[in-house]
């Protein structure tokens, strides 16, 4: 950075013995002390810039090659976009497991045993990025075939799956980075980190699928390569940061390691089943058409505003659960939680009435062809139902996740979301498309009933991390 003079290089014991250097954040936002709703708000707007940021990559993707490209490009995308969502599942392995178990150093006052998570973390991601990568690129073929997507949808589909699998490996890098400023309460970097990225993302996306100046046309394939070039490019930066904040260390420590995937494993399967889940509707929905594929695509690209900026409100729960329990104070753990969950509701209800207003103006940014609109907006009308409860499931998710209790949100989870497996074909087969927009609605409802119920119970604050 200009106007910044670097650290003088540490040995490898003065590494190991240096205190790590807290980020500037954690000093101010009265997290484990001092009146709650600033606390959280203080975690909370960088954390739902930075996931807003995040459905802006995929709206910019949808946008162009919906736009450019046509429906069949756009079918593909779409369908792509559940095997790249199991992708991130899997990455949330690390980002949720090191969240937990740094969070709680923190709140212990143990910055340097968070920098040595955050270490371990990061060889795990980038380990689990090439495994994911080599996986996934083998099973393409048999994927598609299991959405029976048209010919053409397939294509577009494998395109931009392939390139979005190479690029695993910096995905996940940059999951350890944000998760380590994170869970010291430093929720502004990540923003700033992830919006430079779309700034980036934004100029290239038109420049390497259209083909404007020296760049060929790509199509598909550039806008997966904008993407993850621009998230490489916000890892390789937030990483410089943490080094020279003294914030990670470069190591492994097998005790460490086996606590992450202890926390994380259950969120990653949770993600990874839930998305098979919509794998298998994907299949069910393409029996209504190309148009109804490409719907199902939109109305997730239009929902994900409401449900990321939930994912941003439970980032900012699971920093004040962890530091909270850490600090021994798991009273403030709880009351952050339940206050957490009522602030992220006023943002729900809003998307909710927008989702009943105008859902065909909000479908019609992505395509003009008139089956696809009618369609999503169709989709968004139902979905407006779930939207407050997409903020008690995600929000106590998160602070489930914050507190290391991850095994059974798991169990509600997955049993909520696989009977949406028999419900759809068969409530599609009854009454339409629109049925499986129903099922979609009912089961995310459920799902919000029970994690709101297993927050209520209060086993999650005797979870040893």
């Amino acid at each position: 950075m200009a106007g910044i003079t670097p650290p003088p290089a540490l040995s490898a014991e003065q590494q190991d013995t240096a205190p790590a250097l807290p980020a500037p954040s954690a000093r101010v936002a009265g997290i484990t002390e001092g009146p709650l709703r600033p606390a959280i708000f203080a975690l909370a707007w960088p954390a739902v810039g930075t996931t807003l940021f995040q459905v802006l990559f995929n709206v910019t993707d949808t946008f162009w090659v919906g736009r450019t490209l046509g429906p069949a490009a756009l079918a593909g995308v779409s369908v792509a976009s559940y095997a790249v969502w199991i992708m991130t599942s899997i990455g949330e392995l690390v980002g949720v497991g090191l969240t937990a178990v740094a969070a709680r150093r923190h709140g212990e006052r143990n910055p340097a045993a968070a920098a040595r998570a955050a270490g371990t973390a990061l060889w795990m991601a980038l380990g689990l990025g090439l495994l994911v990568a080599a996986a996934g690129i083998a099973l393409l073929g048999p994927l598609f075939g299991v959405m029976q997507a048209s010919a053409e949808v397939s294509q577009y589909g494998r395109e931009f799956l392939s390139v979005q699998l190479v690029g695993a490996a910096l995905v996940y890098g940059y999951f350890v980075v944000a998760a380590a400023f994170r869970s010291s309460g430093d929720t502004r970097t990540p923003f700033y980190l992830l919006g430079t990225a779309v700034l980036v993302n934004l100029v290239l996306d038109p420049i390497m699928i259209l083909g404007l100046g020296p760049m060929p046309a790509l199509g598909v394939y550039g806008a997966a390569l904008a993407t993850v070039f621009t998230r490489g490019l916000g890892f390789a930066v937030g990483l410089a940061i943490l080094i020279r904040r003294r914030a990670i260390r470069n190591g492994f420590e097998w005790g460490i390691a086996r606590t992450i995937a202890r926390i994380g494993l259950p969120m990653t399967l949770t993600g990874v089943l839930f998305s098979l889940i919509y794998i298998w509707l994907a299949r069910v929905t393409a029996a209504f058409g190309t148009p109804a594929l490409a719907a199902l695509g939109i109305g997730h690209r239009v929902e994900g505003i409401s449900y990321m900026t939930c994912v941003g409100f439970a980032l900012a729960a699971e920093t004040m659960v962890g530091q909270n329990l850490g600090a021994g104070r798991p009273d403030r753990a709880r009351r952050a939680g339940w206050t957490t969950v009522r602030i992220a509701g006023v943002p729900t209800i809003a998307f909710a009435i927008l989702f009943l207003l105008v859902p065909g103006r909000l479908a019609a940014v992505f395509t003009d062809d008139p089956a696809t609109v009618a369609a999503a907006a169709s989709y968004l009308r139902v979905v407006a139902v779930a939207q407050i409860a997409i903020a008690f499931e995600q929000v106590f998710e998160g602070a489930l996740g914050g507190a290391g209790y991850t095994i059974w949100p798991m169990v509600w989870v997955v049993a909520l979301s696989a009977i949406r497996i028999p419900l759809a074909p068969w409530a599609a087969a009854q009454w339409g498309l629109t049925a499986i927009w129903w099922v979609l609605t009912l089961t995310a409802v459920g799902r919000a009933v029970a994690l709101t119920a297993l927050w209520h119970r209060g086993a999650w604050d005797r979870s040893r991390v």
